[in-house]
């Protein structure tokens, strides 16, 4: 794994639950979900007009994708290349229920931090 970051390099941050992280961790998921919402929209889109039967999107370009499985300062963390944003009906067996969604297709992982290692704070 290679990590390739410097300042023109793109990051999308998102975090994750432990089942969603170990399943991209793991190679078996290959999208992420997040809701069709106004705080997903700015995050995701530079300009949007999504409807059921007619949509128009031109999405924001990532590099990568910072993914933590939860907040503390030594989370699991995980880099993934982004090989793009769309919209469109999510699968079951990766957390989407029966509508639209931003659909975040990953590539390959670049790096793993804090993953599979004693996380426990020293007292």
């Amino acid at each position: 794994m290679v990590e390739i970051i410097n300042d023109n390099t793109k990051i999308l941050h998102l975090t994750l639950k432990k089942k969603w992280f170990d399943m991209i961790a793991s190679g078996e998921k290959f999208e992420e979900y997040r809701e069709m919402k106004p705080y997903w929209e700015k995050r995701l889109c530079n300009m949007a007009k999504i409807d059921v039967g007619n949509s128009i999107a031109v999405f924001k370009k990532y590099d990568l994708i910072c993914f933590k499985n939860g907040y503390a300062k030594d989370a699991p963390t995980m880099y993934v290349n982004c090989k793009g944003i769309s919209v469109g009906w999510g699968e079951q067996k990766w957390g989407a229920e029966s509508r639209l969604y931003y659909i975040i297709k990953l590539g390959t992982i670049t790096k793993i931090e804090n993953y599979g290692t004693d996380r426990k704070k020293k007292r």
